[in-house]
Parts: C-alpha cells; structure tokens; sequence
C-alpha cells in the first residue's frame, strides 16, 4: 500500500513540471504593439474608427496600437496580411459588411474570408438611407413606393459603384419592395448627389454620414433610413421596415468590427473581446463616433461571426439575382 501510495505521489508530482511548462509556453498577451490593419485610406469612417478605439486600446493593454492602412479592391491586401501574421493577437483586422460584400462579389480571394479570421467584436453600426431632391416630387416613401408601381421601370435610383453596399442595398430594396425600377451606378458619392439634385434621377441609396448635411441643409429629403430602427441623427425620418408589407422586416445597415487571425488563441480573442466592450460602454467613445454619424455597437465573437456570415449569404443572393457579374 505504501509503494503504491508513493507511486501516485510521484506521478502527481511528475504532472506539476508538465502543466507549468504548458502555462509558460503560452505566449503572453500582449508581449508587444498591437497593430489594427484598415483596408481602406486614411481618414474615412472606418480609419477614424480604428483609431478612436486603438486609442484606448492602448492604454488597456498597456501597448502601443499602431493603425495600418491598406487600402485596395475589396479589402485584399489588407485580409491577406492579416491572414498570414502570426496569430497571436498581436494583428487585428478591421472587418466590415464590405467583407462580406468582397467575399460575395470576388470570383477568388487569397484568403477565406469565414474561415481564415477569428472575429472578436462589432465596433460600429452606420445606416443607410434614401434620399430624394427635396425640390422634387417625392415627399415619403410611401409617394415613391406607388409611383414605382404605376410606372413600371421609370423610377431610377442612383448609387455608388456596382458591388458597392450601397448598390446592393439599392438592388435588395427593389426585389424587396417588388418594384421595377432602374438601379444606376456612378463613380463614387459626389456624382450621385450632383445627380439628383440636378434631377437626373429620382432617388439615392447612400450611407447616412455623407449626405447627411445635404439633407440638414434642407437639399435632400431623407424618405427612410434601411436599418431596423430610426437614425439618432433623424429621428424624424421613419425605417423602410416602418412601411409593412414586404418591408416590414428589411433591414441593411453598415457595420465594422474587428477580426483576428483564425488560429489565435481563445483566451486571447476574448480578452480583445472584453477590452472593447469595456471601451465601446465609455460615453466620449460614443459621443466621437456619433459624431462620425456610426454608433458604439459591441458583440460577442459568436455574434460578429453570425453577422459576417449572414451578411455573405444575402449580399451572394443579391448578386446571383441582379446578375452582376462576379470580379
């Protein structure tokens, strides 16, 4: 009985040396800077984003958070350097429904945009709207909705880029609504707004921020915001969904997050997942995205990943139904 006493104590014993080595194997987080990889240039909403929450970032990690900007089609550069760092925690993606969008639209990509990122949290969500010349015939959506409908494929509806959210929100809205109409791509934002106020289409599909002061200096009319609920900035302005039918529940809204690469470690995609909660909660944080017309959103990383996936799939059936072509 002794010497089998002594044996199980040797074995526990033998045990301890294993489980410190695997503990100290482990590579601490964070052991250096913390780099946010943005795939887009600097200064637009998803730049400004990363760096107001890279800011605090830093100080809850105790570690310099640099910002990179990548930009390039479809955020390629960006997710394929992210995809290839050292999955540690120590390179973050920011990820958005254009993610989702290039994973829909792009024949390849050097990555796989479900499998080779670990989301960690939604950052931000940011709504689009239909705007109307505010000179023009349409004063609600309801007005727009019924002369979509006497005449067939008259009504146009402008939009940046084809493949752009904004373009297929526009496309999902038409199928979504059951109207004919003529969704018109033009080279960026400024076109489409030059466009419509000067009456050479009826209606816009754009993200809230930058036609925002078109609409408050009385320009445009907002008819509706496509997200689930109304904008804090226009109260006033109802939800698509507001209109029932076969809108009661559209709802398309931009959103960004972050991302890490898939293999880092749980422990870790939970810490980042716990800073950012903590810094999303903070009122000057909300205040300077409001400011950037998106509002402090967080999830957990389960809820991010159900996002970016739904968010493939819709935009994929959008595509297949507009019969865009794929890049």
């Amino acid at each position: 009985m002794l010497a089998r006493r002594a044996v199980l104590v040797l074995a526990a014993g033998a045990s301890v040396p294993r489980l410190l080595l695997a503990d100290s194997a482990t590579p601490a987080f964070p052991a250096g800077p913390v780099h946010i990889v943005v795939p887009n240039a600097p200064g637009g909403a998803a730049d400004l984003t990363a760096r107001a929450v890279g800011q605090k970032l830093s100080v809850a990690l105790g570690q310099p958070v640099i910002v990179e900007n990548k930009p390039g089609a479809g955020g390629v550069v960006a997710g394929e350097q992210v995809a290839r760092a050292r999955a540690d925690g120590h390179t973050l993606l920011l990820v958005s429904s254009g993610t989702a969008v290039s994973a829909a639209l792009f024949k390849s990509l050097p990555f796989d945009t479900l499998k080779d990122f670990a989301p960690v949290s939604l950052l931000a969500t940011f709504d689009l709207a239909i705007a109307v010349n505010a000179a023009g015939r349409f004063r609600t959506l309801a007005e727009l909705l019924d002369y979509a409908q006497a005449h067939p494929g008259k009504l146009n509806i402008g939009t940046a880029q084809i493949g752009t959210t904004q373009n297929l929100a526009a496309e999902l809205f038409k199928s979504t609504a059951g109207i004919q109409a003529q969704v018109v791509p033009f080279n960026g934002t400024p076109p489409v707004i030059t466009a419509l106020r000067g009456g050479e289409i009826d209606a816009m599909v754009e993200i809230l921020g930058p036609v925002l002061p078109q609409i408050t200096s009385g320009a445009l009319r907002a008819l509706a915001v496509l997200g689930g609920k109304r904008a804090p900035q226009l109260p006033q302005v109802p939800a698509v969904r507001e209109s029932g039918g076969a809108l009661a529940n559209f709802n398309v809204a931009s959103w960004n997050g972050l991302a890490v690469p898939a293999k880092t470690p749980a422990a870790v995609v939970l810490r980042l997942n716990r800073e950012l909660q903590a810094i999303l909660s903070q009122p000057d944080v909300g205040t300077r995205l409001l400011e950037l017309n998106l509002v402090a959103q967080g999830s957990t990383p389960a809820e991010l990943r159900e996002r970016l996936a739904n968010d493939v799939r819709r935009w994929s059936d959008v595509i297949e139904r507009a019969k865009i072509p794929k890049q």
